[in-house]
């Protein structure tokens, strides 16, 4: 499991082991360091070869592979090793977008690199 402590909009590089369940914490927090409460916020996460890519490679919400943990200001994603098994890229890009109650989108994670390793024991 990774942990990263964020401002909008910053870069997260990922690495994830192909056929492994990937867990990754994403904290929001204000210039001050204090983490934002997103109670009642919903997120979502594309990952596309490039991001001119009209086809996404994956998709994430929140109530499904992405969890949202209120007051804590925690955004977490979790991706199950069956998804990644079936992956067959090696790298693209992907963003993390929040959006409040009342309707705003914050871009929480900018665009970043994801890198897909391979897997050597396979089930």
């Amino acid at each position: 499991m990774t942990t990263t402590t964020i401002e909008e909009g910053d870069k997260v590089n990922i690495k994830i082991k192909k056929g492994s369940t990937y867990i990754h914490t994403f904290t929001y927090v204000n210039s001050a360091g204090v983490a934002i409460d997103l109670t009642g916020y919903t997120a979502r996460m594309q990952i596309r070869e490039t991001i001119e890519n009209v086809a996404t490679v994956y998709s994430g919400v929140s109530g499904g592979d992405i969890t949202m943990g209120g007051v804590a200001g925690t955004v977490t994603l979790s991706i199950p090793a069956a998804t990644t098994a079936a992956w067959v890229f090696a790298s693209g890009v992907y963003d993390i977008e929040i959006e409040s109650p009342a309707g705003i989108v914050i871009g929480l994670v900018g665009v970043s690199r994801v890198t897909v390793t391979p897997e050597v024991t396979r089930p």
